[in-house]
């Protein structure tokens, strides 16, 4: 028996899923801004073997990196309170994809820093410049230059993977998708709609960090 399409079902709920979409990519815009933030640290201190904060990143990036994203989820939302501290949905959905791209980036970051000639470094310190100041104008850009694309392929893939965190109840894009089918019984068009959502938010995420490549790292490095 042939399939009928119905979408009026999916659309009469359109509120739902821009709400949801709203919400991912706010999870996206804060994961993305302290978790780069941390990698920058965890790049810098692994880079130049600065102990022992080197050997705790290096524990922290192989955890994260070998390890589901949803078990990190879990571990967070479950294991936290069991230790006494208290957590929201929206705190450990946050905080998850903080740990998570921020080992990611590390890498990422890493590689570039170390991919700046040492020549550099030693004009620099010629000019007078202090560490920090040879940190963020010598290394940081020409670095964050040369690893962007890759950075901001993590950034889209740990937006997709913030999916998962419908499995605690946050209210973003998958768990609105999952309340409608669940009450109008279209999953297919339901997920047809969502898909489309997620690779609009992808591609809009894709052509901000293209722009702001080209804007703010690129013409500085």
């Amino acid at each position: 028996m042939a399939y009928h399409f119905d979408f009026v079902p999916v659309l009469q709920n359109a509120n739902l899923l821009l709400k949801g979409a709203l919400f991912t990519l706010e999870l996206t815009a804060i994961g993305t801004l302290l978790g780069v933030s941390l990698g920058i640290v965890g790049a810098a201190v692994r880079a130049w073997n600065i102990r022992p904060f080197s050997v705790m990143f290096s524990i922290y990036v192989e955890l994260i990196r070998n390890t589901p994203f949803l078990v990190q989820l879990f571990f967070i939302f479950f294991g936290l309170p069991s230790l006494g501290i208290k957590i929201t949905e929206w705190q450990a959905a946050v905080l998850a994809m903080v740990v998570n791209l921020g080992a990611y980036s590390t890498e990422i970051i890493r590689a570039g820093i170390q991919a700046i000639p040492r020549g550099q470094l030693e004009a620099a310190a010629a000019l007078a410049m202090t560490r920090l100041e040879a940190f963020r104008h010598v290394v940081l850009i020409p670095a964050l230059g040369k690893v962007w694309p890759a950075l901001s392929s993590q950034i889209i893939i740990v937006m997709l993977g913030s999916a998962v965190c419908s499995q605690i109840s946050t209210e973003e894009l998958s768990f609105a998708a999952n309340f409608i089918q669940s009450r109008n019984f279209r999953a297919f068009e339901t997920y047809i709609v969502t898909t489309l959502i997620y690779l609009c938010m992808a591609l809009l995420i894709r052509q901000l960090l293209a722009w702001i490549g080209r804007r703010y790292i690129s013409r500085n490095s």
